[in-house]
């Protein structure tokens, strides 16, 4: 029998062999899996392919090898004590993942349902809140629903004090955003004032054509080479929680304000690889699309990239030099594709007036391998 030790002391006395689940829980999947043909329980609390071991277990043995016997999920069990409907909130975990995850749901009017990691979980959260610009949010924790120790306590994020709070919990948020509250548009092309960049940044209105030359698709990973700042694999996330990306980055003060950037606008999954490309491609999970930015100039980086791909892969390459465009210009000739060349200017003051000030213009390779 295998569970948490809280699990496991419930279910007590126990005749049969058990095991509790350690720390990270997948080391204990080579274990269950040893036993497969032989009877194996598994204790989880609530509906356990929602966000549990079930839907974990379901990855590794085929579904006609289990039998679940899911019950009310605290998504379930907050709805009905808040009287929420359940299809128009977002369920959400913070249990084992960064709390920055919750950053692109925070939308004003938006009410959501999180699952903590302890009792520390609500006053982090109050904090990410008031620090966005969302102290006016309204929490309401939900302690040890359909227990006996059931407890039920609101606050508003600003000043959230509240202690003592059970560490099996779940948080109901109704977000309200100030007017100057930093809300992630459904939409790419975010402000370049909100990363941390040296210079090395796909400019918003570049980014935006970009992520559209990409396509990104549910679930997708993309290789971002040469990331930069990390915006391209940033807003590639937001487009679906089920994003990826792998960013490769050279430089490690490059790489770590990748990190940066990722946390502050609620990408946190992104991994950073730091080398030089194509060496450090090396070993990578293949991914679905790829953009290669930083001025790509070495024809070997471009082979091993569409090599990785799989057919129907996106590839888009920006160039902003004569050496790189020339590069791209004779990998349209050989591969096909599409060429555009994007041009931005914004407006600027010039002394008391206003004019337009043109930035480096843009050619853009993308290609759909075949």
């Amino acid at each position: 029998m295998v569970g948490g030790r809280r699990h496991l002391e419930l279910a007590a006395p126990l005749s049969a062999e058990t095991l509790a689940w350690p720390s990270p829980l997948s080391d204990a999947y080579p274990a269950i899996l040893a036993r497969r043909g032989r009877p194996t329980c598994v204790l989880a609390s609530g509906d356990p392919f929602h966000y549990g071991v079930g839907a974990e277990l379901a990855r590794l043995v085929p579904a006609g090898e289990i039998a679940g016997f899911p019950q009310a999920s605290a998504f379930s069990l907050a709805a009905s004590r808040l009287g929420w409907p359940l299809a128009e909130v977002a369920c959400l975990t913070l249990h084992g993942r960064a709390l920055e995850r919750v950053i692109p749901y925070l939308q004003p009017g938006a009410q959501l349902l999180v699952l903590s990691w302890d009792g520390t979980t609500p006053e982090k959260l109050a904090a990410l809140l008031t620090e966005r610009g969302f102290p006016h949010s309204r929490l309401t924790v939900l302690e040890a629903m359909n227990g006996p120790r059931e407890h039920r306590r609101t606050a508003r994020a600003a000043g959230f004090s509240e202690s003592g709070i059970d560490p099996l919990n779940t948080v109901a948020v109704e977000v309200v955003a100030e007017p100057d509250a930093r809300v992630i548009p459904l939409s790419p092309g975010l402000d370049d004032a909100w990363f941390e960049h040296d210079g090395q940044l796909t400019k918003a209105e570049i980014r935006a054509i970009t992520l559209a030359a990409l396509r990104p698709r549910a679930g997708q990973l993309l290789w971002d080479v040469g990331a930069g700042s990390g915006s391209v694999s940033i807003e590639w996330c937001l487009r679906h929680p089920a994003n990826r990306a792998v960013a490769v980055e050279a430089r490690e003060e490059r790489a770590a304000r990748i990190h940066r950037n990722a946390l502050t606008l609620g990408a946190p999954d992104i991994r950073v690889v730091v080398g030089r490309a194509p060496a450090s491609l090396a070993g990578l999970p293949a991914p679905d699309a790829a953009f290669l930015g930083g001025g790509v100039s070495d024809p070997s980086l471009v082979a091993t990239v569409l090599e990785a791909l799989p057919v129907g892969g996106r590839l888009v390459a920006n160039a902003v030099t004569l050496e790189s465009e020339a590069l791209l210009l004779r990998l349209h000739a050989e591969h096909g594709g599409t060429l555009r060349r994007l041009s931005v200017a914004r407006a600027e003051p010039v002394g008391h007036l206003t004019g337009w000030r043109p930035a480096m213009p843009v050619t853009q390779w993308a290609l759909t391998k075949p």
